[in-house]
């Protein structure tokens, strides 16, 4: 589809229009113009948007959709969709699925799904078979068929032994091992925060502990064999201290946080809304304060929405039975705009993620791919359950205070309004 961006603010500090306010036309899937005043040409559907910005296309590293499975709770189609509108371009699919992604085949499929749609699927294979985190799956057939690193998604490993074997064997063809770091024995049955809010409220409290302990082992494992670890979705100030102390020794560790726990603390939970039981558990203004000067500083690489559906059968529990998760794409853009800066957002789910999983990086010039996203930086609103695109409902921001407002995305030649 060839399309004409009127007055489009574009923000890309690799472009030589960074922040210049101009058309964009885009012919055969390229930016073939930029310039102040263009006109549509034949075949071509001008895109008029109230103060519109675009940048090149979000890619959100960490999403969960249903399919093969749980297709109840979103299927890709779906999830496809859900993406674009929320303007991101590329993500990285979780294991997180029955079957699990623990081989050639599962990885294959889930790339051909989706073909010709508006976002590139990079599937992340299991670290071990069918995640029992037992024995180490076909991680080498894995890469080679596209997976872009391997993860027993939400599943602390108790054997440092596997992830110790897991990071040497992937040095012969540099592939990246992530751990979440959680200490099922310290964990226990805990299921929020421990601290005054897990008392107060009679819940069953996971400690900070249980996953300082898992990123500390981690990293010395880290330092033994070398290899390329990350660390996903970290939620402790400890946590954040331990992963740039071992950065300053040189070691090739990265780590993520969610966009949840960059701006809901465990305060929220007097509702007993299981819209917030998240993995891990939301923490305290403390850990977010540091969290947020993480990102800032670099300690942290990259933001993710941990986007994760979960069917209404499944949430709208007793607090403790429910299944943790809360869906993300819809809202990581608005929750995070004001918390962070334009700047560091972008960054932080565009080139940060996509040089650590290898992926190729575009800019808004003449003669490059078109792939961007599309938004504004105007406006507040409020986050309600309408604005929901996802087939489950599992939203930890729904009544919050959002700003700005994410119009869609462009890619491989297709454009996507939400």
């Amino acid at each position: 589809m060839n399309i004409l961006l009127k007055s489009a603010t574009i923000f890309d500090p690799k472009s030589e229009h960074h922040n210049q306010t101009t058309d964009v036309l885009i012919e055969n899937g390229h930016i073939s113009k930029i310039e102040k005043e263009l006109t549509c040409p034949n075949n071509c559907q001008e895109v008029k948007l109230d103060n519109l910005t675009i940048s090149n296309g979000w890619f959100d590293a960490s999403v969960s959709f249903g399919e093969p499975g749980y297709e109840d709770r979103e299927t890709i189609a779906n999830g496809i969709e859900v993406a674009a509108k929320s303007g991101f371009t590329q993500v990285g699919l979780n294991s997180n699925c029955y079957p699990f992604t623990d081989s050639k085949s599962i990885v294959n499929y889930l790339k051909t799904k989706s073909f010709g749609t508006g976002v590139n699927i990079h599937p992340i294979g299991s670290l071990t078979k069918e995640s029992k985190g037992q024995d180490i799956a076909e991680l080498y057939d894995m890469q080679q068929a596209g997976a872009i690193a391997f993860n027993d998604y939400k599943k602390g490993t108790k054997n440092a032994n596997l992830i110790k074997i897991a990071l040497q064997y992937t040095q012969s063809f540099n592939g990246l091992v992530m751990s979440y770091p959680n200490n099922c024995n310290i964990a226990g049955e805990g299921v929020v925060n421990e601290g005054i809010n897990s008392t107060h409220l009679g819940l069953k409290g996971t400690p900070a502990l249980a996953e300082e302990l898992q990123v500390s082992r981690d990293l010395f494992l880290l330092e033994y064999t070398g290899g390329r670890l990350h660390i996903p979705t970290i939620s402790t100030q400890k946590s954040v201290a331990l992963i740039k102390e071992a950065k300053s020794k040189g070691l090739h560790v990265t780590c993520s946080v969610s966009a949840d726990h960059l701006t809901i603390t465990d305060d929220e939970l007097h509702a007993f809304d299981a819209n917030y039981k998240i993995a891990p558990p939301l923490r305290t203004q403390k850990d977010i304060d540091a969290l947020i000067e993480g990102v800032k500083n670099g300690t942290i690489d990259f933001i993710t929405s941990d986007h994760d559906p979960i069917d209404i059968e499944n949430k709208k529990l007793e607090f403790s039975n429910a299944i943790d998760g809360t869906i993300g794409l819809e809202s990581l853009f608005v929750s995070l705009q004001t918390v962070l800066g334009l700047d560091v957002l972008i960054e932080k789910i565009t080139t940060a993620p996509l040089a650590i999983f290898g992926l190729e990086s575009t800019s808004i010039n003449i003669g490059q791919k078109a792939n961007l996203s599309l938004f504004s930086t105007k406006g507040t609103n409020t986050f309600t359950k309408e604005a929901i695109l996802s087939t489950s409902t599992n939203s930890a921001y729904i009544g919050k205070e959002t700003s700005g407002k994410v119009y869609g995305s462009y890619n491989n030649s297709i454009l996507t309004l939400a």
